[in-house]
């Protein structure tokens, strides 16, 4: 039986979950879905530019599996953009930040709005 998955903490929501190509014509060519956690690691990882090992610390899980999760989120937007397909966020595996810590670092959490960014300017 296989290990069960661990809720990955997620500081927020993405203000906006749906893109979709310019002039795209509605035809049943399908629709890119990736999870809330696979965005989070990109967030993390390209925009706010923390390594694996500070993501996967952050979001609570092991530098391998955000590996995966990174790995998978690219390969997703990868084929959203070359095939010219919707992107669409949503599901997923995680837990959003209930706020508890002094400071989570992350530069994008609703919760610490008091946070200033340290890291990595």
């Amino acid at each position: 039986m296989p290990r069960p998955r661990k809720c990955r903490k997620v500081c927020s929501l993405p203000k906006i979950s749906e893109f979709s190509p310019y002039g795209l014509k509605k035809k049943n060519s399908g629709i890119v879905v990736m999870t809330v956690d696979e965005y989070e690691s990109v967030r993390l990882i390209d925009y706010q530019n923390f390594t694996q090992e500070e993501c996967g610390t952050y979001m609570n899980i092991a530098r391998t599996t955000v590996q995966q999760i990174y790995n998978n989120a690219r390969n997703k937007i990868a084929k959203a953009i070359v095939e010219g397909l919707p992107l669409k966020i949503e599901g997923g595996d995680y837990q959003l930040c209930d706020g508890e810590e002094l400071y989570c670092g992350c530069g994008g959490c609703q919760r610490h709005l008091s946070c200033s960014v340290n890291h990595k300017n």
